[in-house]
């Protein structure tokens, strides 16, 4: 178990909690790598659901904003999105039935693992965001991929462009989780047990013939945002966006 991850197995069911709960569990390069150490132990566990959620207020605000701040060392931000790719292709394609429980916030980052899931639950006062344009970026962890599977194309583009903090029934009305509920871990716990009573052997194989199907997109994906992000933290938007968050103002873009 890590600092800043934890791991729990019980039966059939592994739970994964992220572990820094006053930051909101944001994600900086120790919560990635324990993460990606877990999720391969995981993998080789008996357990057939896996449940990943966060600890405190918030399920992830997204990446860490200090790591951001402080890494202008190109090869450190090469480092860090080979460990999201890690990360996102794994528990993509975990041989289990994946649960994101979403309390509180998931934003950016955060809202890209998430999505990476079988089954996306949210409390329904979470907030639901892929906000990365607020501050000239575009999504990573795969988020593009993630998005456009659970909207189309066009409503991803959107979606992302909008950048649009949401309620989670606001999300499970264009699609982008699926169960919206007043008393999460009640009815989560209901949920564990009513797949417990299901032939999970053949769930978990037709998501291994759908997934790994899918499993070389995802990883041109993650690549194509690792360029891409590369690009746009060298723009002027991107300064911009982060001194407005700093300043606590609205960014002043000019599609520089």
């Amino acid at each position: 178990m890590g600092e800043t991850v934890q791991v729990k197995q019980k039966g059939p069911v592994t739970t994964i909690t992220l572990n820094r709960p006053d930051q909101l569990n944001a994600m900086d390069e120790q919560l990635l790598e324990e993460l990606a150490e877990i999720l391969q132990q995981v993998e080789q566990d008996e357990s057939k659901i896996v449940v990943l959620t966060g600890a405190g207020r918030a399920f992830s605000a997204g990446g860490d904003m200090k790591t951001m701040l402080q890494s202008d060392d190109p090869e450190g931000f090469k480092r860090v999105m080979e460990i999201i790719k890690k990360v996102s292709t794994t528990f993509y394609a975990l041989p289990k039935v994946t649960i994101a429980a979403i309390n509180g916030a998931a934003a950016g980052l955060g809202l890209s693992l998430a999505l990476a899931a079988d089954y996306v639950v949210a409390q329904e006062d979470a907030k639901i965001a892929m906000n990365f344009i607020g501050i000239g970026l575009i999504p990573d962890g795969g988020g593009h991929f993630y998005m456009e599977q659970r909207l189309g194309t066009v409503k991803a583009k959107q979606a992302i462009w909008e950048g649009q903090t949401m309620m989670a029934q606001e999300a499970e009305a264009i699609g982008l989780i699926d169960v919206t509920t007043d008393e999460l871990k009640e009815d989560l716990e209901e949920h564990l047990v009513k797949l417990q009573h299901l032939p999970l052997q053949a769930m978990i194989e037709t998501k291994r013939i759908l997934n790994y199907k899918q499993l070389p997109l995802l990883e041109e994906v993650l690549d194509l945002e690792t360029k891409g992000q590369s690009k746009m933290r060298q723009t002027h938007d991107h300064e911009e966006g982060i001194q407005a968050f700093l300043d606590k103002r609205e960014p002043n873009f000019k599609g520089k």
